[in-house]
């Protein structure tokens, strides 16, 4: 073997003893991530899987009794007011969150007076707790003193009891998961936005189309991969939506504005049917899969509606 090879074999050698330390050095930084993932995430829900088939009050020790829960859980009609109410929940404030986010973003991105205002006002509730969003918006919508109800008052309007009334407390914690939520939407559109070429904008104009058909035709086709992520992260978010709820209205009156999670919460913690509000949980998670592949089919990129 001439000097050269012999060189070349000794700087190796060390070399790959040196590229096995740096691979053990990113499993310890990856392990920072990954244990607390598997402990506070995977495990919780592999253990309520398997409590969702069991007779459990938190003391003692879980009873398997198979598909009991479920059965129980698909004949329960507070449950199925529950998953009612999210569907009409989604109906409202998926829809809602989307266009005004995508409204919000097209304000700020054409960079007109107050635009860095805007920019700050839309974000600025996202950064709030569910707990000071709901007490502010019960406030906002109180049926003799709110904000809301002075104002249609001004306009001699009768005032909505939007949190005491059947018919309206859906709507006004609807309202309030709006006004949350609109902040990431928002980030997400205006970010996609900001990344347009501005030359296809520029061609069409120069080619007589009118600022609705550039937005029709070539701003809204190259938002469509945004579009799909927003409306899946909010309809996620609006199955689960339990925190608004709770602080609002309780999910009264007459269960009204209760949520699938809420109904977990007063099943699980209230009542100590940890092994029935398993059984409701995983009906969710089914309900959720079910819906986020749905939506994401029909979003795609060769959906109809983008042609």
């Amino acid at each position: 073997m001439s000097g050269r090879a012999l060189r070349q074999s000794a700087v190796a050698v060390p070399s790959r003893g040196r590229d096995r330390g740096r691979d053990w050095v990113g499993y310890v930084f990856v392990l920072f991530f990954t244990v607390p993932f598997l402990l506070f995430n995977v495990l919780p829900i592999l253990f309520g899987a398997f409590i969702a088939f069991t007779e459990w009050g938190i003391f003692g020790a879980p009873r398997w009794i198979g598909l009991e829960n479920f059965q129980t859980a698909l004949a329960d009609e507070w449950v199925a007011i529950a998953f009612l109410n999210v569907g009409k929940y989604a109906l409202i404030v998926v829809p809602g969150v989307t266009v005004l986010g995508l409204l919000a973003a097209l304000f700020v991105n054409q960079g007109w007076p107050l635009a860095g205002l805007a920019r700050t006002l839309f974000f600025a509730p996202n950064v709030c707790s569910a707990t000071v969003i709901g007490i502010v918006w019960v406030w906002v919508l109180d049926t003799q003193y709110g904000l809301l109800n002075q104002y249609l008052a001004v306009l001699g309007l009768d005032k909505v009891p939007w949190l005491t009334s059947t018919r309206w407390s859906l709507v006004g914690v609807s309202m309030a998961s709006i006004w949350w939520d609109l902040g990431l939407a928002f980030v997400l559109f205006l970010a996609a936005l900001q990344d347009l070429p501005r030359e296809l904008s520029e061609s069409a104009s120069v080619d007589g189309a009118s600022p609705l058909q550039q937005f029709r035709y070539v701003i809204l086709p190259q938002l469509r991969p945004v579009l799909s992520l927003v409306v899946t992260l909010q309809l996620i978010a609006t199955l689960r939506i339990f925190s608004q709820v709770y602080v609002m209205t309780n999910g009264g009156p007459a269960g009204s504005s209760s949520s699938v999670i809420h109904y977990v919460y007063s099943t699980a913690v209230v009542r100590h049917l940890m092994g029935y509000s398993a059984a409701v949980s995983m009906l969710l998670f089914a309900v959720i899969l079910v819906a986020t592949v749905l939506q994401r089919f029909l979003l795609k990129e060769r959906g109809a509606w983008a042609r």
